[in-house]
């Protein structure tokens, strides 16, 4: 003998179990994505490396290719880790980065190594200062008439 269900128990038990596919999905949903960009060397291998004791060429070697190089100021390279979560539509958040900055002397040895993380970023504060043009300055009605005289040509 099998058991035997009325319609309003197996549309309960379907709605319990809809429910519960849905809540499942929303909670999946809000889990954080992580991306992690960028290229920061082992750090076993960078501990390895002393500062007048090899060249850059040999750090290229063992590191691999720097993410940027210093523009001004002499010979610098840096690796450049970072590491986002994004929740849901926000923006991302950075929760990781790391910056290996390498800097060789004029014969190309290192000279100086440093590891820098997120807390050492520069903290800066825009201005509210708007750059004035030149010019006239034309008011809501000026701008309507403008416009209405350029787009029926008798301007």
């Amino acid at each position: 003998m099998g058991m035997r269900f009325s319609n309003q128990t197996i549309l309960r038990r379907l709605s319990a179990l809809a429910l519960i596919t849905v809540l499942g999905g929303t909670l999946g949903a809000c889990s954080p994505r992580v991306h992690i960009r960028g290229n920061l060397p082992d750090p076993a291998k960078v501990d390895e490396m002393k500062a007048g004791d090899i060249t850059r060429d040999e750090v290229g070697e063992i590191l691999g290719s720097p993410s940027t190089t210093a523009n001004f100021g002499g010979d610098v390279w840096f690796y450049i880790s970072e590491k986002t979560e994004t929740l849901a539509w926000f923006r991302p958040k950075v929760t990781e980065r790391t910056v290996l900055v390498m800097r060789f002397d004029k014969e190309g040895v290192l000279s100086k190594k440093m590891l820098v993380g997120v807390d050492a970023q520069n903290k800066i504060t825009p201005i509210g200062r708007s750059t004035p043009t030149h010019g006239n300055e034309l008011t809501f009605f000026e701008q309507i008439i403008g416009n209405v005289r350029r787009f029926s040509g008798k301007e």
